[in-house]
């Protein structure tokens, strides 16, 4: 192994996984009895996957991982460290990392080093940045890392339960990758809030204040971005803006948040540009010269002023991303790492060679990160990554629509359920996608079992 720092570290493979089955937004709204668009055009939702109690965080994560690895033909001891981002607790001590390790012992690989990280949707982040940071030190040894994000989303009956979802997200990180996180110039921001916490530990539904959350989202927003603009000056010696990225991705609750983040980016762009240009460069805008970002959270004005301006940009470097999101709902860990495998299904691949990708990562109570990603020009590379994806799109089709009234029940009994032992699941397993892992049962003594849907495509559907 070459004793060089490893250049160009990031992600070499994604793979992705969601529910088989799914609850059409438009008929919760009707179920609900809000009023027709509330989640649909209100929220920017479409449809949300949701888990029978055949499938756990385990169950996705193994899934995931053994998919991951099948299609792209990794082989188990090439893997060096393995890390899991999860808010969704299944025990108190043993990690979900842990279990994975059903995967690799039979292959005789038990020298993985990595655990969990937690902090509600950020773990996924903290697991990936410790990944590239393995790769990128002296503890390196020249095998690959795997960062995985898994939850399940569930809230109680109510104005939140809308903004659910499910997913996991794999991604092989190493040296020489299509997409490459940049060095030195990330920000983070982070502060104690009660925003969304889960303090029961014998409930699946958490605790949150809804307007409280989305002020701490929307000011992590700003401060991220401003230290990140402020890292790049400071290390590239150059001012940065939205028009220096490509695209710009968001963890995502739900579509109309994301879409006011990216009118937040913008009013930043407009408060730290110097007063004689911005008339030049943001007409229109004059009677918003001496707003501050910690009293416009709610400013309607200024809201529709910045989310009018920035339209199109919106249009062209955000709303591809919001594809898996609308049609799976808010994954959190993986969310923001779903919008990258949206955007590389959705982007031509010969348009994102060689530009950059600017990402922000969220967690409430809270933990924030924004990040660059420079896509490489090997159009090869970005290629093959973006058709092992490409399957995400005939998959969503191929999902199960279960009425308003069986999703609720569905809920009901996993609340009901939740760490009771022994326990037979009960779910069907008809629908799930191939290869998919399935808890079988759990035993008296709280130990969970699993099995495999037969995948007949050999990894590859």
């Amino acid at each position: 192994m070459s004793s060089c720092w490893p250049e160009n570290v990031g992600i070499l493979a994604m793979e992705l996984i969601f529910p088989a089955q799914y609850v059409d937004q438009t008929e919760l709204e009707t179920f609900d009895g809000v009023a027709p668009g509330k989640y649909t055009m209100g929220l920017g939702q479409q449809k949300m996957g949701f888990c029978n109690d055949r499938e756990d965080v385990h169950s996705l994560c193994l899934t995931v991982v053994q998919k991951l690895l099948e299609k792209n033909n990794i082989r188990h001891e090439e893997i060096g460290r393995l890390e899991v981002g999860t808010e969704t607790i299944l025990d108190k001590s043993k990690s979900v990392k842990s279990v994975l390790m059903q995967l690799f012992e039979p292959h005789g690989v038990t020298d993985l080093e990595g655990v969990d990280s937690t902090n509600a949707c950020y773990g996924g982040t903290a697991a990936l940045f410790n990944s590239i940071a393995w790769v990128e030190s002296s503890n390196w040894n020249g095998r690959y890392a795997l960062a995985v994000a898994a939850d399940i989303a569930v809230y109680a009956k109510g104005p939140a339960r809308p903004t659910g979802g499910a997913g996991a997200v794999a991604m092989l990180i190493g040296p020489n990758a299509p997409l490459v996180f940049d060095r030195g110039i990330r920000s983070t921001y982070v502060k104690h809030a009660y925003d969304f916490y889960k303090p029961d530990l014998s409930s699946e539904f958490p605790a949150f204040d809804g307007k409280l959350s989305v002020q701490c989202y929307l000011s992590a927003v700003d401060n991220c971005y401003q230290s990140y603009r402020k890292n790049v000056a400071k290390r590239l010696g150059k001012n940065v803006d939205l028009n220096d990225f490509h695209a710009v991705i968001f963890h995502s609750p739900y579509g109309k948040l994301v879409q006011k983040s990216l009118a937040r980016l913008d009013l930043n762009d407009y408060l730290l540009t110097p007063k004689e240009l911005r008339s030049q460069k943001f007409p229109g805008l004059e009677q918003f010269t001496n707003v501050k970002l910690e009293d416009s959270y709610f400013d309607r004005d200024v809201e529709k002023a910045f989310l009018t301006h920035s339209q199109e940009t919106f249009v062209a470097k955000t709303k591809p991303s919001l594809f898996m999101s609308s049609q799976i709902g808010n994954m959190y860990t993986p969310s923001v790492y779903g919008c990258l495998a949206s955007l590389l299904i959705s982007k031509n691949i010969s348009e994102l060679a060689g530009h950059k990708i600017l990402a922000f990562s969220y967690g409430s109570g809270f933990v924030s990160s924004m990040f660059s990603i420079t896509v490489g020009k090997d159009t090869e590379s970005l290629q093959k990554i973006a058709a092992n994806l490409s399957q995400i799109k005939c998959l969503l089709n191929s999902r199960q629509k279960v009425q308003p009234h069986k999703f609720e029940a569905a809920l009901e009994l996993k609340q009901e359920i939740a760490h009771k032992a022994p326990y037979t699941p009960v779910g069907c397993i008809e629908h799930f996608f191939p290869g998919t892992y399935y808890l079988t049962k759990i035993d008296e003594k709280r130990r969970r079992f699993y099995e495999r849907v037969p995948d007949t495509t050999n990894g590859h559907i």
